[in-house]
């Protein structure tokens, strides 16, 4: 028998290659190539989504913006050009879901602090309050660093229409104050052409997200899988 399996040792040699080979391009073809949608105003919460707004199905693109970050320098869309980007909405004094949203926004920045092409965008929804100063020491606290986050003010009216118009992450406060709004936990991901492609629980690293949802590190494998594919 030894004999028998050295006289043929290359061809089973090679059929042990081929079977290797054919197996590989089987995994491959069966495997789910992963993806990531493109969401539009139709696609989200209509709670979460301004009326002009709700019935829009493609094309959907973050409007432009000016807003003033934590250095007083205006921030606008072409500061965010070709990047991709994670939008929240918090307030500084938020003592609720704006807490580990900070530090999971702090985390996530240490993540990508070496890719050029990913940056972090965070909005005040009271921007009465938390100016300027308020947010630089905000800014400060959580080691946001410079051309890689910013946090922004600026008119309420602008920053609850770029909230429920572009981003779709804000619900409209039952209050009878114009523009008051509720934000959410979302992290908004957005990618180099200003589509959204993802909505992430913020208040969430690694825990397990309630079903349909997902987590921050999540978001980071996402951010990865744009960088590389788009």
């Amino acid at each position: 028998m030894p004999g028998f399996f050295k006289k043929y040792r290359i061809f089973f040699i090679v059929l042990a290659i081929l079977s290797a080979i054919i197996l590989t391009l089987f995994y491959t073809a069966l495997k789910p190539r992963k993806t990531l949608k493109v969401y539009n105003p139709a696609d989200v919460n209509p709670e979460l989504v301004d009326s002009t707004a709700q019935y829009i199905k493609r094309n959907h693109r973050i409007a432009d913006f000016a807003f003033t970050n934590q250095n007083g320098k205006t921030v606008t869309q072409k500061d965010y050009e070709g990047k991709i980007y994670v939008a929240d909405f918090f307030f500084t004094t938020c003592p609720s879901i704006c807490v580990p949203m900070g530090e999971n926004m702090s985390w996530l920045q240490g993540q990508v602090k070496d890719m050029p092409d990913v940056m972090l965008l965070s909005h005040s929804v009271m921007p009465d309050t938390d100016t300027v100063p308020v947010l630089k020491a905000y800014a400060k606290k959580k080691g946001a660093i410079d051309g890689k986050w910013n946090l922004v003010t600026g008119k309420k009216e602008d920053i609850y229409y770029i909230a429920r118009k572009s981003y779709l992450a804000a619900k409209t406060n039952t209050s009878a104050e114009l523009y008051d709004m509720v934000h959410t936990e979302n992290f908004v991901l957005v990618d180099k052409k200003g589509r959204i492609r993802g909505f992430y629980n913020g208040t969430l690293l690694d825990e397990t997200p309630p079903k349909g949802e997902k987590n921050v590190k999540q978001l980071l494998e996402d951010i990865k899988w744009l960088r590389e594919n788009e």
